[in-house]
């Protein structure tokens, strides 16, 4: 049993072929996936997806730091007003993004370290997005001592140090994706170092697809080619590598 922790199958990527995608999927024997939101513009795909996979498509509620714009207080307040609709497990993907833009970064700090109370209230996970912002992220962490908070560092890419580094701050799990597969990843020599306890497996997709398929639609199916590398990396047996990220995610997220 594989379980993708990061998947937007919501995505109007996937409309053509959906029913294909999900055959795919369970094929290649992933039995979850985790589905983190964006903001409101994605929202109302978001459900319909999750109300039609009861058991397989999870949703989660957030704001993505490079939605945080002009109106980041009223994308803000809608995921407040929203978070008791229903079941959700998780807030997310919500974090800090420099890559793109740091015009609007001290908001990001501000709406991450909101949604990062608010889900420690609400008892439940964050998914982090965290690029080219580490200081500022530990800045908010430093913030946020005292609050008693649980997640996944989305897509990690760091070192071993700053892996080391979060593991103070929080009950942190790393999620390890396609970029994993690819060469000369940093993630790589990282990865060999981390305990397998502390990982669990992602795809992003449709973005970050790994080898051999880089370059096109990445899909939850090809959550198992990122399991596959990580247990060559580790030098484990697939069946493990499996076991144990898939029950490391049903722990983290109450799956």
């Amino acid at each position: 049993m594989l379980t993708d922790t990061h998947c937007h199958l919501y995505d109007e990527a996937f409309r053509p072929d959906f029913e294909s995608v999900l055959a795919r999927a369970r094929e290649a024997g992933v039995t979850a996936c985790v589905m983190p939101g964006i903001d409101r513009s994605c929202h109302q795909a978001l459900l319909e997806v999750a109300d039609a996979l009861p058991d397989f498509a999870f949703p989660c509620i957030g704001l993505h730091p490079t939605s945080v714009a002009e109106n980041w207080q009223e994308e803000l307040d809608f995921v407040k007003e929203h978070l008791g609709d229903r079941r959700w497990y998780a807030v997310g993907e919500i974090g800090l993004d420099a890559y793109w833009s740091k015009d609007f970064i001290k908001e990001q700090m501000r709406v991450l370290e909101e949604q990062v109370s608010m889900a420690a209230a609400a008892g439940l996970p964050v998914i982090i997005h965290l690029r080219e912002a580490t200081e500022d992220f530990f800045r908010v962490l430093e913030d946020l001592r005292g609050v008693d908070f649980r997640g996944v560092m989305h897509a990690y890419s760091g070192s071993y140090e700053v892996y080391r580094r979060l593991l103070g701050y929080a009950d942190f799990k790393f999620g390890i994706g396609g970029v994993v597969t690819y060469k000369n990843a940093g993630i790589a020599a990282t990865l060999e170092k981390m305990s397998l306890d502390d990982i669990v497996l992602e795809t992003d997709c449709p973005w970050l697809t790994p080898v051999p398929y880089r370059g096109k639609r990445n899909e939850p199916a090809y959550v198992r080619l990122v399991a596959e590398k990580v247990a060559q990396i580790k030098g484990l047996p697939l069946e493990e590598v499996a076991a144990v990220t898939t029950r490391s995610a049903q722990r983290l997220f109450y799956l």
